[in-house]
């Protein structure tokens, strides 16, 4: 058994293709017409055949109130590992990204949170050390 799609749920699908795809860097794995919405997965360009991100429209009743009340928490939705922390930070400040905090060594990790645009609040994590 292997992890094989995840779902972060969004307000918009086109404007969280745009970000995840045209500002965080992921290629698109599937993009399937399905009446209203679409079948719209992204994956990690390094790890083509890895897991996959589905950009989930916010259609059912109980999700609005979830993602706000764990948003308005200052809670992250997901975390993204990354190599060098202060390097994406700084990339994706220059492209306009909002971040509520800014890399922060915590312990082991040093982690940052940014605003991806349709709801969510993500976490960007550096591992630094035991």
């Amino acid at each position: 058994m292997r992890l094989q799609t995840v779902s972060v749920f969004v307000d918009d699908q086109q404007r969280a293709l745009d970000f995840y795809a045209g500002v965080l860097g992921f290629s698109v794995a599937a993009d399937v017409p399905l009446g209203e919405f679409r079948w719209l997965t992204v994956v990690s360009p390094e790890a083509p055949d890895g897991t996959q991100l589905s950009l989930e429209p916010k259609n059912h009743p109980a999700v609005p109130a979830f993602t706000a009340a764990i948003a308005a928490d200052g809670i992250p939705f997901l975390q993204l590992g990354v190599d060098d922390v202060q390097a994406e930070y700084e990339r994706l400040l220059a492209a306009g990204v909002v971040f509520p905090m800014p890399p922060t060594p915590m312990g082991p990790v040093t982690i940052a949170v940014l605003d991806d645009t349709c709801g969510n609040l993500l976490q960007l994590a550096q591992r630094t050390g035991a």
